[in-house]
């Protein structure tokens, strides 16, 4: 039993290392690299205590170097769905009960090991499995998982704290329970952070998870698992199933004891999730709690007075850092025909110095798209712009998956505003401009504002106030995180919740309080300290 109102660690964010030449942090991680390319490892299932191999193996490969094996993911079936929810929900009680400062201590262990001896290891994994380049991977698979698994506990704790008021003679006080049953996790291949975030933030509020990684990122996956059992996750709270989509949602989507879900994906198969759980309504014991991040057409407005050279290294980072395969990347930028020249030259200008291959070389800042259906659909919008009249390549547009999944950074210039790129999201290392009349700023805003179906974040360049403000005016309900004269990526923890609506989500923020609040179900307890022993009121009484 807690005897205590405790504190926790102060909420901070972990530092970044830079990973420069003859850095402690660049050497451990390049012995890191050559370790994990040396071996070839099998990677299990984890269900409870258990490690299963099924003999099902699948190739891990570098998108980069694609004939390099890594190793081997045991893929699951529908046994061992069913197998992981009866192991999470006999896993329930014991974990539910459990001192919420017990449950803190387990993630903030998890967070230290990361920062400290797991974090080239991670890093590494990251890199070869994603293809992600060294800065990349440290702000993602080590800074922003810790910053994740720190600032969750704080928030936990400010969300206990909250309690009603009380009246004379009555105690009123809240719990946060836990949800009543077990959370699926969905996560994606391009977020380490994300995939061990999806299942922890519900897991530390007492719940019981079953965790799904993407495919393509079950080679740092199994390096979260290591991590939270080596910092004492119990046996059963987080279960990783290694089961195909379909598969495990037939079977997760039609059980009672099914309470929410938590997931980073496509637009469309969370439509269809969510559409699935619609038909399964009175199926369940409770209603369960839907929270997602999808899918982004993310853009860079600029207003006539911007500034050229800040607005291209924007576009420059925010386009192209680790491939555009972030939900947050931009993808569709709006320039004043007044800066158009310049901006273009200095894009070419960085482009032309850019340069692209294995994480493994340092110096690479393009390294490989995710796989070979991803290289393939990028290569088709590409090969679209070659035979149209209503747009034209500026830069890029070559690609080659010879040894590893490699697509130029490309930019692409649209002569109408709904050309087929500046539109659909592509996910992959492709900018589409247009450039309108520097007179027309409140008109290309409608434009911005009709474009798309999504609203995860957006970017506004400008040095005058007044057009900043009408532009966050205007585009209140276009991005989820708008940001002022600075890409549209890089949302920190505790900093920049991060969360769209319209077609990008349910906007719960992950990062802040908001999405720790939809993993509990709050119960309020009134307490009468001494209890009336008459029914009758004092207006009864005849005057």
């Amino acid at each position: 039993m807690s005897i205590g109102i405790f504190n926790v660690p102060a909420a901070k964010n972990e530092p970044v290392k830079n990973y420069a030449p003859g850095s402690p942090e660049r050497a451990l991680l390049k012995k890191a690299l050559e370790e994990a390319r040396s071996k070839v490892i099998d990677i299990p299932q984890y269900i409870g205590s258990e490690e299963i191999f099924s003999g099902n193996k699948k190739k891990i490969a570098p998108p980069h170097d694609h004939q390099h094996l890594l190793g081997y993911y045991h893929e699951g079936n529908a046994d061992d769905v069913s197998k992981a929810i009866k192991t999470a929900l006999e896993a329930r009680h014991e974990w539910a009960s459990l001192n919420w400062e017990q449950r803190a201590a387990i993630f903030l262990k998890a967070a230290d090991l990361i920062a400290g001896p797991y974090r080239a290891e991670i890093n590494a994994a990251t890199m070869l499995g994603q293809s992600k380049n060294a800065y990349q991977a440290e702000i993602d698979s080590a800074c922003e998982i810790i910053d994740f698994l720190r600032l969750n506990v704080n928030f936990m704790r400010d969300i206990y704290e909250e309690q009603p008021i009380s009246s004379d003679g009555v105690w009123n006080r809240m719990e946060y329970r836990p949800l009543e049953g077990f959370v699926f996790a969905i996560t994606p291949f391009n977020f380490t952070a994300i995939a061990g975030n999806l299942p922890a933030a519900p897991a530390l509020m007492g719940n019981v998870v079953l965790w799904k990684p993407a495919f393509t990122q079950v080679y740092s996956a199994n390096v979260l698992m290591k991590v939270f059992k080596e910092a004492g996750l119990p046996d059963g709270v987080i279960n990783m199933i290694l089961v195909d989509g379909p598969i495990a949602g037939d079977i997760i989507f039609k059980h009672p004891d099914f309470s929410g879900i938590h997931f980073t994906g496509s637009t469309k198969v969370f439509q269809n999730i969510w559409k699935t759980i619609g038909e399964n309504i009175g199926v369940y014991k409770s209603f369960p709690r839907i929270v997602g991040e999808t899918g982004g057409k993310d853009f860079v407005l600029a207003h006539k007075s911007a500034d050229p050279q800040a607005l291209a290294t924007a576009l420059i980072r925010g386009a192209f850092e680790y491939q555009g395969q972030k939900c947050s990347a931009a993808s569709r930028a709006y320039i004043p025909a007044n800066l158009w020249d310049d901006v273009k030259a200095l894009m070419l200008k960085d482009l032309s110095e850019i340069e692209m291959g294995g994480v493994e070389d340092f110096g690479n800042f393009i390294n490989a798209v995710i796989d070979e259906r991803s290289f393939d659909k990028i290569a088709t919008y590409i090969d679209g712009v070659k035979t149209s009249n209503d747009a034209e390549i500026i830069a890029g547009g070559t690609f080659d998956k010879s040894q590893g999944y490699f697509v130029h950074p490309t930019i692409i210039r649209a002569f109408k505003p709904d050309y087929i790129t500046m539109c659909e999201e592509i996910f992959g290392p492709v900018l589409t401009v247009y450039i309108y009349d520097e007179n027309n700023f409140d008109e290309i805003i409608k434009v911005i504002d009709q474009t798309s179906p999504y609203a995860l974040t957006g970017a506004v360049f400008s040095r005058d106030r007044y057009a900043i403000q009408y532009a966050t005016e205007k585009l209140v309900n276009s991005a989820g995180n708008f940001y002022i004269n600075d890409k549209p990526t890089g949302a920190v923890v505790g900093q920049q919740p991060f969360g769209g609506a319209r077609g990008s989500g349910t906007n719960d923020k992950a990062g802040s309080v908001l999405n720790l609040l939809r993993w509990v179900s709050p119960r309020a307890i009134k307490e009468t300290l001494i209890s009336p022993t008459n029914y009758k009121y004092p207006f009864l009484e005849r005057g």
